[in-house]
């Protein structure tokens, strides 16, 4: 079975020429008109604890999956005390289309019921939308919006479903676009995906939730979640490749419908847990075997990353002052780095560019030369770095397996930074990090430039 990232670098290898045409001529696609169901009347009677609000971009190479996912969420379906609603978009003619409930192409949202008919979708469609740019942050933050407004909660849940490459903005055949630092929700047809620096604006134009959570690959970055830090009270998210598999929507559903009062903290370790419970399955272990990945997932406090910026800068700059390269050295080689490329491209993993920050701190702890002009204060710092992640900042972080080169998983702590490896060209990106609110607060730009100077 193919990873998400496994099925999205088919198309970032793909020739352009081949690619353009098909996105090209679907661009200008009428959707076709469905027949819409009735739609239930807005909520009456008292406000129900949680929304949940899915933004399900199927626009892409993984549609099918989309599908399947909507129909997991439909095992469960709303109740009396939790509204799902999901918006959906779907295409015509890309690499995986699938012709399942009847072909469509555009953008639907949709009140979830539960049904037991896991092969299609019966809740009421609510809005045939036409087909909007899921590309775009504004689709997105009207979406919540509307959500909000239709459905009314105590607690939301937002959650982005598509494609994710961290902080970094991939150039790809039919990207129609000239710059910017696009992370997640890539929309195939129109070639569009939602910047980094633009995800703060969906919450500023939709308003705050209590819990948010990528269902995309290599999202739990300190440089993404810095973004969003002021629109959710927990981030749920995966330092590494997601496999199609997805989260756990049934068990985490299942325990948030037993517990609908559970606050953001306690729902967000529904997610977190239920997700390890299902990849410990025997035919999940077997496929994190077969595919080579290990698997995470983490929950952290959006309030405290302010902090977290403010650890780390007065970290790697006593680092830098204490100048012991040996040690970067060592913690470069060893830190656990995730899926950037794959066996061919990246054979031995020391390309890859995104690491555990928790774990490349107590590597250039462990290694460093305590004699050193500096290295006390160095010390000091990192433990204080670690401490905080640890008891801090996360709220529940969960993993299973190892990589394809023997590292384990248990070296997660529950975010992720971007960490220079070998010099090589694992993916065509623009260079936006500077542009990045973290940076602004961390200064972890001038790091990496000096951590490119350390060969390991």
């Amino acid at each position: 079975m193919k990873t998400l990232t496994q099925i999205f670098l088919a198309l970032l290898l793909a020739a352009p020429a081949a690619a353009g045409p098909a996105l090209d001529g679907l661009a200008g696609q009428a959707p076709s008109a469905p027949e819409a169901l009735p739609s239930p009347a807005r909520p009456s009677g008292p406000m129900k604890e949680w929304t949940v609000m899915v933004y399900m971009n199927g626009k892409s190479n993984i549609e099918p999956f989309a599908l399947a996912d909507l129909n997991r969420f439909e095992s469960i379906g709303s109740t009396e005390k939790i509204n799902i609603v999901a918006e959906l978009g779907r295409s015509k003619g890309l690499e995986n289309d699938t012709t399942a409930d009847g072909d469509w192409a555009g953008v639907r949202r949709y009140f979830v019921t539960k049904d037991a008919d896991a092969e299609h979708i019966k809740s009421p469609l609510l809005a045939d939308l036409g087909s909007p740019d899921m590309g775009d942050w504004k689709e997105a933050a009207s979406f919540v919006k509307w959500a909000k407004a239709a459905y009314p909660a105590k607690k939301y849940l937002f959650i982005i479903w598509d494609h994710g490459w961290g902080w970094i903005d991939p150039k790809k055949p039919g990207d129609n676009l000239a710059g910017g630092s696009k992370s997640i929700s890539h929309d195939f047809v129109t070639g569009n995906y939602i910047r980094t620096t633009e995800m703060g604006r969906i919450f500023a134009e939709a308003g705050k939730v209590q819990l948010y959570t990528s269902m995309a690959c290599f999202m739990q970055m300190a440089e993404v979640a810095y973004e969003i830090k002021d629109g959710a009270d927990v981030i749920v998210g995966s330092e590494e490749v997601i496999q199609l598999p997805s989260l756990n929507w049934e068990g985490f559903l299942t325990l948030l419908g037993k517990n609908p009062a559970a606050g953001a903290e306690t729902a967000g370790v529904y997610l977190v847990d239920t997700f390890r419970e299902m990849y410990a399955r025997p035919e999940y272990q077997d496929m994190l075997e077969k595919t080579k990945y290990g698997t995470q997932l983490s929950a952290i406090r959006g309030a405290r990353l302010p902090l977290l910026a403010k650890k780390i800068k007065t970290w790697h700059e006593l680092v830098t002052a204490a100048g012991d390269k040996a040690a970067l050295a060592k913690a470069k080689a060893e830190v656990l780095r995730f899926e950037v490329g794959d066996e061919t491209t990246d054979p031995d993993k020391r390309i890859s560019f995104y690491g555990d920050l928790y774990n490349f701190v107590e590597l250039a702890g462990r290694y460093a030369d305590p004699a050193r002009r500096g290295a006390p204060e160095a010390a000091a710092a990192g433990a204080d770095l670690m401490r905080f992640i640890a008891s801090d900042l996360t709220v529940k972080n969960v993993w299973l397996g190892k990589d394809r080169t023997g590292k384990e998983y248990s070296n997660t702590h529950g975010i992720a930074i971007n960490i220079p490896g070998r010099p090589g060209n694992l993916i065509e990106y623009y260079p936006s990090y500077s542009a990045l609110a973290f940076e602004k607060a961390a200064g972890w730009n001038g790091f990496m430039t000096y951590l490119g100077t350390i060969s390991d």
